[in-house]
This record gives structure tokens, sequence and C-alpha cells, in this order.
């Protein structure tokens, strides 16, 4: 299973001490080495970081460690591969633009017998079941919403129908970005955490470093992390339950209505269980 690591949060915060156990988890506490890549959203421009060579021994994720980037929305990935070779244009995030915004897109899972039908405007670049799931939901987005960006309780309902009808097809696992709202969706495995006063001392579960939250922030900072699996040790995560979508503003969870993608407990279908691969609705 590939990891994945997001922060929203309500100033501009970096991510050192989280990314310092989640690039452990490349190599060194975990045998995900098939690549890593890293996105800061800083105004309307994103910083990205890729690198094919496992995150425990890469030099650009020391670069990332030592320089504190500090931004709204980040998120990063760790890739163990299922699908498409060991090479940058198979490492997630994947960036593309829509509505004049750059979107980031990271994916977890593997989805089987997944051939969706694009129509030349968001087309893969590498050969990942992920980077054809960025291309494919981007793609209803704009057939939806052809003009300009929908209003958010209108994108989250589109992104819901989307996940329901990729997720038919296999795990799921994803982080969206535009820059404003980050969206978390768990097929299987996915956790958060929020940080807020009063702010206390977190260990790293894969590494033997602490932070005393008090010392690096304000009383009204608010920090939002979505993690595969909880980062820390000695703090209480909050579970998201298979088949949910959340979004994430201001470094908390967004009520942005319906959060359920499927009905009852999920499962993988099988290929005869599967419906055809179908645009969302779009009629009111």
């Amino acid at each position: 299973m590939c990891q994945l690591l997001g922060m929203n949060c309500n100033v501009p915060t970096d991510i050192c001490f989280s990314f310092t156990g989640f690039q452990a988890r490349g190599g060194l506490t975990d045998h995900h080495q098939d690549g890593w890549g890293i996105a800061f959203f800083e105004g309307r421009g994103v910083r990205l970081f890729l690198d094919p060579q496992p995150s425990a021994r890469s030099p650009v994720a020391e670069l990332v460690r030592s320089y504190p980037i500090r931004s709204l929305n980040v998120i990063a990935h760790i890739r163990r591969a299922t699908q498409g070779r060991i090479k940058l244009e198979n490492t997630h995030p994947f960036q593309r633009e829509l509505w004049g915004q750059y979107w980031i897109f990271a994916h977890n899972g593997n989805l089987l017998d997944y051939a969706p039908p694009l129509n030349g405007r968001f087309v893969p670049v590498g050969s990942t079941d992920s980077e054809q799931a960025f291309c494919h939901l981007l793609q209803m987005l704009a057939e939806r919403f052809p003009h300009q960006p929908p209003e958010p309780l209108a994108l989250h309902a589109a992104l819901r129908e989307i996940a329901i009808l990729i997720s038919q097809y296999g795990e799921f696992n994803f982080l969206l970005s535009n820059g404003d709202h980050l969206f978390a969706h768990c097929s299987t495995r996915l956790a958060y955490i929020i940080r807020q006063a009063p702010f206390t001392v977190a260990h790293l579960s894969d590494q033997d470093v602490s932070v005393d939250f008090c010392d690096v922030t304000t009383p009204n900072d608010r920090v939002a992390v979505i993690a595969t699996t909880p980062i820390t040790d000695n703090e209480t995560w909050q579970i998201i339950p298979p088949g949910t979508l959340l979004a994430f503003r201001d470094g908390a969870p967004a009520a942005l209505g319906e959060t359920r993608t499927v009905a009852g407990r999920p499962s993988a279908a099988t290929a005869d269980e599967r419906s055809p691969l179908q645009e969302p609705d779009t009629r009111g």
C-alpha cells in the first residue's frame, strides 16, 4: 500500500515535522521504495518535488526537510508500484490545470480493469491507473461545470459521485486539492488529526523525534494532518470510515453535505459486479 500525507491549515505552516516521519516510510521503516513526491500550494502557484528514488535515501527529500516551506495545503505520496514502471512520470502527486486553478492529486490503491473514456483534454503522461483516474476525474468535473468552478457544496457533491464511480474498480484512497480545500477520500484506510490550542508535545511513530507545538505555533493556529496511518504515536487520530469523502479548509473538516461514498459496508467489486464506466448525471 502506498502512503499518503496531507496538511491543511488556517495559516501558512511548514510540514517538516510530519514529513520527517513520513520520509522514513520510504525504505527505512516500511518497504515503499518506488519513489515519492510532495506538492505545496503557495497562493495560486504550486511547488512540486518528485523523485523516483526511495524517500529515505533521497537528497531531494533531505532538501524538503531542511527547507521549511509554509503552505495552507500540502499533499505528499510515497509509492509502492502496482501499475506502471518506477519512473519520474509515474511518481505522485500529479498536477493539472482546470478553471485557471492548479489541481494536485495523489492516490493509494489499485484499480483493476480500469480504462476510462478520456476525450483528450486531460491525458496521462505516465502509465499508472492513478494518473488515469486523475485525468478522468478532472474531465468529469470539466464536463459538469464547463465555464467556471462550482460552489464548494456542488464541487463536493460531484467529487462524491466520482469517487463512488471509480471505487467500483478497486481501492481508491486519494488526496486532492485546488489550493482552497483539501479533499480526502478513504476507500480502505486513512486517518486525520486536528492540532489546535492547547498544543502539546507530539512524538513520531517512525523516528525518535518529538516537537512541542507550543514552541512553534500561536494560540490561533489550527492544522489538519491526514495520513494513511498515524504519523505520531502519542496523539489521538480520527480514523476515517471506509467509503467517506471529507473536505478540509482552515485546518478542520468543512461541512459540505453528504460524505458517504458507499452504501453499507464497502467491498471491492468483482469484474462481473462492476457497472459500465459512466459519467455522472448532469441533469438538475
